[in-house]
């Protein structure tokens, strides 16, 4: 679970790093302009940092509840 933790710590600092950056590649994929549709540019931010925020939330609850001793 410690292993999950870093996973997810890194996965929610990909997931702001993208939302802020806003890369052509990244960005221009169908599955975010689907959301781009559905919930609008604005939206699909907070959507993007709402799951960054929770994948950060669980990976430090998973860091301090298994650190190794």
């Amino acid at each position: 679970m410690f292993y999950l933790g870093i996973g997810l710590v890194l996965y929610a600092i990909l997931v702001f790093w993208i939302t802020l950056a806003k890369p052509e590649k990244i960005w221009n994929m169908g599955k975010i302009q689907a959301f781009i549709k559905i919930l609008g540019s604005v939206g699909t931010q907070i959507f993007f940092y709402i799951f960054g925020g929770a994948a950060l939330g669980f990976g430090i609850y998973f860091l301090i509840k298994h650190w190794p001793a």
